[in-house]
């Protein structure tokens, strides 16, 4: 056994590992990054009004708690996506988390040790095959781009790998125009790249240090894009490709949402519907679920938080398919507000990327236990024993507060019925 003192001359900046909150996880993430980094994490577009809208609403609902008639234990697990979840917090899938060199391997072993879903981006750093190894159920998520055989070809490779379901991301954008600047995204890391960054970088040596270990740079490349056989693109090649593919109408949701269930058979997630006609015309598509979704407020700004938007979409679609939320969730009484609205469960982005900064897979597990200790405490709280029990009676939400957006006719509201 090494004596500490040993330890310590290996680690100098070893600190105790665990941390209470997310936001915690935040604050450790944001000392130990380099601020390009770190900024890239925290970046709304254009004036931010969305990003801070998501986290806002969450303040404007208050709880009804009961003095008495609490329940020694509190059941959180669900189903949701044809999965069973340990609780109903699943990952998000974010690009490129060279914040740690495990990446989203370390997310997914995180995933898989706190029996949850594991989302995994088109953009993510590591392959498909890496990240199903690990166990975790994964669901791969597919902008639309390239032509059709292209998307083909990249659904079947995710299938082959064993993945859980698809989730389908048609209105991504990266935002040109934040008031306050965007974080630089080099090409690619090397010598070059680092020496021209060094004076951002050489200030969090603990960071450095972390990818020293593994003798490996950063990884800025897009390994689930490469073409069989051939070289995975840089972030801005995946960009570029998605720039020049034109959008996709209804029609091709439909095939989409066809091609997969030939290929897999398994769920298919739309996410980013913040309408109600959007989340009905989801439905006609043939999709098995939606996320209600600003993407963190990193596409349109002035879109309204996402949980101001779920009630009126699951009051439409709920009873179809599962509706879940994500944006803006930092807390367990988040979740809890969210489910008790509507939401079959809730994503996490942010939150997990700041635990993956601080501590690798340990602090994904960190965020994980937090989020999931405030849900238990919310439930004993309220009274309730069960997350399934949780309804907007248990709720105190100010007038005004949902936003329905994109109401369809009543003759179409009438067919739904």
């Amino acid at each position: 056994m090494k004596p500490a003192w040993l330890s310590k001359l290996e680690n100098p900046w070893k600190q105790n590992p665990w941390f209470e909150s997310v936001a915690v996880a935040q604050e450790r993430a944001r000392r130990r990054l380099p601020a390009p980094v770190y900024g890239a994490l925290v970046a709304g577009s254009e004036r931010g009004q969305t990003i801070e809208d998501n986290q806002a609403a969450f303040a404007e609902i208050g709880m009804a708690p009961h003095v008495v008639g609490q329940v020694s234990e509190r059941d959180m697990a669900t189903r949701v996506f044809g999965q069973d979840v340990s609780f109903p917090v699943l990952i998000s899938p974010t690009g490129v988390q060279a914040v740690h060199p495990d990446g989203e391997v370390a997310v997914a072993r995180a995933a898989a040790a706190r029996g949850t879903v594991m989302g995994l981006s088109n953009f993510a750093s590591k392959s498909v095959e890496e990240v199903t190894a690990t166990g975790a159920n994964t669901f791969f998520q597919m902008y639309w781009t390239g032509d059709r055989a292209t998307m083909i070809q990249r659904m079947t490779r995710a299938h082959d790998a064993g993945v859980k379901g698809l989730i389908a991301t048609l209105d991504w954008s990266f935002s040109m125009g934040r008031d306050w600047g965007s974080p630089e995204i080099p090409e690619k890391v090397d010598l070059k790249t680092m020496v021209r960054l060094a004076p951002k970088v050489a200030p969090k040596l603990r960071w450095l240090w972390q990818f020293g270990r593994t003798g490996e740079l950063p990884d800025l490349t897009a390994p689930n894009l490469a073409p069989p056989g051939g070289q995975a693109p840089t972030f801005f090649g995946a960009y570029y490709e998605w720039m020049t593919t034109p959008p996709p109408t209804w029609d091709d949701v439909a095939w989409m949402c066809e091609q997969w269930r030939q290929i897999s058979g398994t769920p298919f997630v739309l996410k980013g519907v913040c309408r109600v006609d959007d989340a009905l015309r989801a439905v006609d598509s043939g999709v098995d679920g939606i996320s209600v979704s600003n993407h963190g407020g990193n596409n349109l700004d002035g879109t309204p938080a996402a949980i101001r938007m779920v009630k009126p979409i699951a009051d439409h679609v709920g009873h179809q398919i599962d509706v879940v939320m994500d944006g803006g969730v930092r807390r367990g009484s988040d979740v809890v507000k969210a489910l008790a609205l509507g939401a079959k469960a809730i994503l996490i982005g942010r939150a997990y990327l700041w635990g993956l900064a601080a501590n690798g897979q340990a602090g994904v597990e960190n965020v994980l236990d937090a989020l999931r200790g405030g849900v238990d405490s919310a439930l004993r709280g309220l009274a309730v024993g069960s997350v399934h029990e949780l309804s907007p009676e248990h709720l105190l939400v100010p007038d005004g507060f949902h936003h329905e957006l994109g109401l369809p006719a009543k003759a179409h509201l009438a067919a739904q019925q």
